[in-house]
């Protein structure tokens, strides 16, 4: 087997100009399928890519089960016309001096997770002017590999920029490389299966659009899991990337649920921790410092007074 299948009927496609970017287009997609062929030696099976437009914006709401999904997320609409998919991510991947100059040079969208509101205005920006863009609306890896809840800002942006929302799929990637597990740089026998659906209804209420778009991810991720068991064969029970429902040892919903609400927890002490030590830096640099004698009997006093304690 390839390593790119398709559904009977679709024949993939190229020729949009943004295939032709220099970074992206040219260089990166080039070696990730080299990388996905050789390296990881994937199998995967795409399912209805056609439902990407070949032309103009849309909003892909794809599920996050694995680290390797911004990687995979882009497939169908490559295979679709030749299309490049912006994903929103967050802004701390810019500060890895390897892959922050490799996101901006795809222009990808940096999101603050404390203020969001200048990347939900430049994805309408993108949209508006006819670009694809991911986003990951469960906004952390799903531990379960089930759908968690749903932020609402797919929706809201989707009609803001008035572009189909499109819901997708990947299912597998989490036996590459998940959260809590390490990475299988070189795997065996991985396979992957992407689903693409059709566009959901929009309307002005952002709950209610959320909630038609979660139904339809959970359909597709149902689909998908059962064309992964039609092709590929049965997943072992017992394993780390299966679903507790489906036999597995993957915590439960609710389970992974209490484990994401513990790391939000310990991220914002984290956060008031460094803010707060920044903070003492920063008075004590606007302290008068010693001069002459004192500055000479600064260490002694200090001395003096940790004594004293």
């Amino acid at each position: 087997m390839a390593t790119f299948n398709f559904a009977e009927g679709f024949t993939p496609s190229s020729g949009h100009p943004e295939s032709k970017e220099p970074i992206y287009g040219r260089t990166i997609i080039p070696l990730a399928k080299l990388w996905m062929r050789f390296g990881q030696r994937l199998q995967i099976f795409l399912k209805n890519p056609e439902n990407v437009p070949r032309e103009g914006g849309a909003i892909l709401a794809v599920n996050h089960t694995g680290y390797w999904d911004f990687v995979y997320g882009p497939i169908p609409a490559h295979f679709n016309g030749g299309r490049l998919v912006r994903f929103m991510a967050k802004k701390e991947i810019w500060d890895s001096p390897v892959a922050g100059p490799l996101m901006s040079a795809m222009r990808h969208i940096p999101v603050d997770r404390a203020d969001g509101a200048a990347s939900v205005k430049e994805a309408v920006r993108r949209l508006r002017g006819g670009e694809l863009v991911g986003i990951f609306p469960e906004a952390t890896i799903s531990r379960s590999f089930e759908i968690k809840e749903l932020r609402q800002g797919a929706a809201v942006i989707a009609e803001e920029a008035e572009v189909p929302l499109i819901p997708m799929i990947i299912w597998g990637s989490q036996r590459i490389w998940t959260k809590s597990h390490k990475p299988t740089w070189f795997p065996k026998d991985a396979k992957l299966v992407m689903v693409v659906g059709k566009s959901v209804p929009i309307s002005d209420d952002s709950v209610e659009t959320t909630e038609r778009l979660r139904a339809a991810m959970q359909s597709l991720l149902e689909e998908a899991r059962e064309e992964y068991v039609k092709r590929f064969g049965p997943m072992p029970e017992g394993e780390f990337w299966v679903p507790s429902v489906l036999g597995g040892s993957a915590p439960t919903l609710e389970e992974a649920t209490i484990q994401d609400r513990q790391d939000h927890e310990n991220r914002k002490k984290q956060r008031a921790e460094a803010e707060a030590a920044a903070s003492g830096r920063r008075k004590e640099e606007q302290q008068p410092q010693p001069t002459g004698i004192n500055k000479v009997l600064a260490p002694v006093t200090r001395w003096i007074k940790k004594l004293r304690k």
